[in-house]
């Protein structure tokens, strides 16, 4: 009996993956659950196991291609042994995209778009980041384009297919065309950032307006390091967040005396269980107390209204070895001290690893952003989307401060201080809330009344 192998669901959001790497072929015996494929999100890289035993009967997508959620990438022949016979029947194969119907003016035809701008909403076609960037390398206009994924969403192979359809005109001179270029690639990407126009962004490598970005020269003691793809998909979002999202930055500056002490107090019982009490720790709890007090932060922004989610769940910024990775404590107000610091430390242990999970990386409400202890004072983070706000620590430093003695007099102190900035989407954050929200988690660090 054939079994069908499926693309899951790999986490929230997640509408297509790539095969990465096949780590079998046709014919080989494979056991239950023994990884078979390895499939790269724009969130993470995982391994498909296998969901049942027997021989490999067919594979159906190859390395490199891009699939949609629940497309059929494989055959398994249920059983084991040497002795089982390859039949794999009919072929299947990942159905190909259907031909675009041909488009009638909106016009006469209204009720045949509304389905497609329901699909689209007000940022153009459904497409990731990626697939925009192989669509301005290919000059094609995505809203011309039929998505075969899901939703409608259009994939890498359709712009290709779009691509390779697509009859070139009669260049012009070439005069007239090199100005043109940038300005039709300009109009573009306006279109698909902002469809109700007036906007014209600058490109990434190419310029704006007047200013072309200097080609470069090849110097034989420099370096060429090509994008990894963690860092391509890095760039690719935090270009989206900066223009998606009207970023404002406001800073707190934050007493961890008595925070500071009550970590020295307890970090060796911590360090004797196999955790790392940090303040990092502290001020998650305190973020996520604070979140749950101005919930207005804890949202993402729809196509026309934004939802205010009920669980608080905070992504944490960790080092990876593909790079930095975002990896979400659950429910974090629920957590005291202890329960953040051991998710926490697992996680940062996982990503290090590289066993972090799609699961791990999805889902967060809000972010905190921990750069390192040298040589930053403070510094306004890229929002995380869809989240709308993100937390950002500075160094802790030893400072001059003014304090207030039992008796009600002010005296000088020397007390370990950090500068907090939280970044927040300000289409949906009005400044009374984000400052109401950093002045809180600023008590809460500055009392210490936490738990350990």
């Amino acid at each position: 009996m054939l079994i069908d192998v499926t693309l899951p669901q790999l986490g929230e959001s997640v509408a297509e993956g790539t095969i990465s790497k096949w780590l079998v072929r046709e014919g080989d015996v494979v056991k239950k659950d023994q990884p078979i494929v390895s499939i790269a999100t724009d969130k993470a890289d995982s391994d498909l196991p296998a969901p049942t035993g027997g021989r490999v009967a067919k594979l159906l997508a190859s390395e490199g291609q891009v699939v949609p959620v629940k497309a059929v990438i494989a055959q398994i022949e249920e059983g084991t042994g040497a002795s089982l016979s390859v039949s794999p029947g009919p072929p299947v194969s990942i159905p190909p995209p259907a031909a675009a119907p041909p488009q009638a003016p909106v016009a006469q035809a209204p009720v045949a778009q509304a389905p497609v701008a329901s699909a689209r909403g007000t940022m153009g076609a459904l497409a990731t980041p990626t697939v925009r960037k192989v669509a301005l390398e290919h000059d094609v206009d995505l809203s011309s384009v039929q998505g075969t994924g899901e939703r409608g969403r259009v994939t890498k192979d359709d712009v290709m297919r779009a691509a390779g359809n697509h009859e070139p005109a009669a260049p012009p001179a070439a005069d007239v065309r090199a100005p043109a270029t940038p300005a039709a690639r300009a109009q573009q990407l306006a279109q698909l950032i902002n469809s109700s126009g007036g906007f014209v962004p600058p490109i990434p490598g190419v310029g704006f307006g007047a200013f072309k970005v200097p080609a470069y020269r090849p110097n034989a003691d420099d370096k060429v390091v090509p994008f990894t793809r963690r860092r391509r998909i890095t760039a690719d979002h935090m270009i989206y967040s900066k223009f998606a999202s009207p970023h404002v930055v406001t800073v707190a500056e934050v007493d961890l005396q008595k925070a500071s002490k009550l970590r020295d107090r307890h970090k060796e019982r911590y360090k004797a269980e196999g955790m790392s009490l940090t303040m990092l720790a502290f001020v998650v709890v305190a973020a996520a107390r604070a979140v749950r007090e101005n919930p207005s932060i804890n949202a993402r922004v729809l196509d026309d209204a934004y939802v205010i989610f009920h669980d608080i769940n905070i992504g944490v910024a960790v080092d990876s070895p593909d790079g930095l990775v975002v990896p979400v404590v659950r429910r974090a107000d629920e957590l005291g001290v202890r329960g953040i610091v051991r998710a926490i430390d697992d996680l940062a242990k996982r990503a290090k690893s590289g066993k972090i999970t799609i699961d791990d990386l999805s889902g967060a409400t809000f972010s905190v952003s921990n750069p390192g202890l040298k040589g930053n004072l403070f510094g306004g983070a890229i929002i995380n989307q869809p989240n709308v706000g993100i937390l950002r620590m500075g160094e802790i430093q030893k400072r001059v401060v003014v304090v207030e003695s039992p008796d009600g007099e002010d005296q000088i102190a020397v007390h370990p201080v950090m500068y907090m900035a939280l970044s927040y989407d300000h289409r949906v954050v009005d400044g009374v809330a984000a400052n109401g929200f950093l002045w809180r988690v600023t008590e809460i660090l500055e009392k210490a009344e936490f738990e350990v």
